[in-house]
């Protein structure tokens, strides 16, 4: 069996983490037919996935993800081509800016 092991470090703090992690759950879900449970915890979550071929989990801190993932036979041959396409939605979430609130007007004295 193929193995994957993926870090990405953020500074994010656990609560926006959280929301990536959601969004992650999701689009595998819909992308790749995987299902997927989310565990939250105090200080980390846990999302574990799988449908065939696959199983894995993916680790949420206030620091860092961690993707684990085993692939089948048949998908290890592919092992390249999925750990550049998981690494780039990650990224691209990471990268996603972080809707800024907006300000109230200062009322004129």
């Amino acid at each position: 069996m193929a193995e994957l092991n993926i870090v990405r470090e953020h500074t994010l703090g656990l609560a926006k983490a959280r929301k990536i992690a959601f969004q992650w759950a999701e689009q595998v879900e819909q992308e790749f037919a995987m299902q997927c449970n989310y565990a939250q915890g105090k200080h980390i979550d846990e999302v574990d996935f799988v449908r065939s071929g696959v199983k894995g989990s993916l680790t949420v801190t206030k620091t860092h993800f961690e993707l684990r993932a085993q692939l089948g036979f048949l998908l290890g041959a592919f092992k390249g081509t999925i750990e550049a396409e998981i690494v780039k939605n990650l990224d691209a979430l990471l990268a996603a800016p972080t809707p800024v609130p907006k300000k109230r007007p200062v009322p004129k004295a």
